[in-house]
């Protein structure tokens, strides 16, 4: 049992260690810039005619690299 589950772990393992690093950078320029056109948006976060938890935050969409 041990040496199934030491095999197992050195398989994930390596396997780990052959994966490759992530290469999705955001451009810090283009986010700072999407940031404050989305500014505006942030009021309509608390909307008291229609209370409810918004589709999506107002910027989140600029951290997508």
């Amino acid at each position: 049992m041990r040496r199934a589950v030491a095999v197992a772990l050195g398989a994930v393992s390596l396997v780990g260690v052959l994966a490759g690093t992530a290469s999705a950078v955001p451009d810090p320029v283009t986010t700072v810039d999407c940031l404050t056109q989305s500014a505006g948006d942030v009021t309509t976060l608390v909307d008291p005619a229609s209370p409810g938890v918004p589709a999506e935050v107002p910027g989140a969409s600029c951290l997508a690299p």
